[in-house]
């Protein structure tokens, strides 16, 4: 049986395809399944995991016929995984040698459901440790303890798929897929979902992923449409976190981080004009579907700034058609 499936979806990324294959390479055991899943990749991507393909033991190479972004990218390579336990790495990242292995011998060790991990962020001048904002590590733990305080950062906020793995009855309890189409901010509803309904998780100060930022092709550099989707994603963590048997409890944060999200897009500067004006749109008819009582008391718990300027978005007269995802 198939120990360990890594999903790794690939979209234009020929110039770092080869040094995350090279890692995986490194990372290979006779148990271990990698599903190369290329998004369509209009350059030279697909030939290199074709290569990949043959060269490396255990790797699958599927390829979309249309591209459809990252989220359903994973749930491609979730679809053809038959591993007891499942990992996420992006075509851009790399690894360090035996990660995986050590990876697997936490989890198993913890007996939990899934377990969280450390990571390096790596630029063309620094590297910087990313830790899992959790203080009790290497224990087994309820997820759902996890997610506040609301003005605080925590676990659900460290929201990388592939800082991590995760048992393989998550997949089965339809706890591990994510919503088809999202093009960003696609592991927020997921890391929501797995902290309100998984049973048990952990945190272990084990480092092996290497996450590249500032790609020029990646979408947090890129500030079209697509960016928008945010606004879908936390959409769908309101409305599912509404539904939780302690929605009272858990949507301040809900909410609170969401006004952060909205709140730093629109700082940011980074969009094109036309976007920018849905965006400030969209972020409008957000804000009138959040629950009133619970916006108003996160709004209050803000700095003036913030709290401020959101308060006058709040106010702002859209169309049904402005506000539309």
């Amino acid at each position: 049986m198939v120990k360990l499936s890594v999903i790794v979806p690939f979209y234009n990324v020929q110039s770092y395809a080869p040094d995350t294959l090279r890692s995986l390479r490194l990372n290979t055991r006779a148990d271990f399944e990698f599903i190369l899943v290329d998004d369509c990749s209009t350059d030279g991507t697909p030939e290199i995991l074709e290569r990949a393909e043959r060269e490396i033991p255990g790797a699958v190479f599927v390829r979309h016929e249309k591209n459809a972004g990252l989220a359903t990218a994973r749930n491609t390579g979730l679809d053809a995984a038959g591993g007891e336990f499942l990992t996420f790495l992006d075509g851009d990242d790399w690894l360090a040698p035996g990660y995986y292995r050590e990876l697997v011998d936490s989890i198993e060790s913890l007996g939990c459901d899934f377990v969280r991990t450390d990571h390096v962020q790596c630029t063309s001048r620094a590297r910087t440790l990313a830790r899992v904002p959790h203080g009790r590590r290497g224990v087994s733990l309820d997820p759902r303890d996890a997610i506040l305080p609301p003005d605080r950062t925590t676990s659900v906020d460290y929201a990388y798929a592939w800082a991590g793995i995760y048992h393989r009855r998550l997949l089965d309890e339809g706890l591990l897929h994510f919503t088809d189409g999202l093009r960003t901010a696609e592991d927020r509803p997921w890391i929501w979902r797995l902290h309100r309904e998984a049973k048990s998780f952990a945190v272990v100060g084990l480092l092996g992923v290497f996450y590249r930022r500032g790609v020029a092709s990646s979408l947090t550099q890129i500030g079209d449409v697509r960016q928008l989707d945010f606004i879908r994603a936390f959409d769908q963590v309101i409305e599912e976190t509404s539904r939780d048997r302690a929605a009272d409890v858990l949507l301040p944060k809900a909410v609170r981080t969401y006004c952060a999200i909205i709140s730093h897009h629109l700082n940011s500067g980074r969009f094109e004009p036309q976007v920018a004006r849905r965006l400030r749109a969209m972020s409008a008819g957000a804000l009138r579907r959040m629950p009133s009582d619970v916006l108003t008391a996160a709004l209050d718990s803000m700095d003036v700034q913030r709290a401020s300027k959101l308060r006058r978005l709040r106010r702002r007269p859209t169309s049904a058609g402005e506000t539309a995802a």
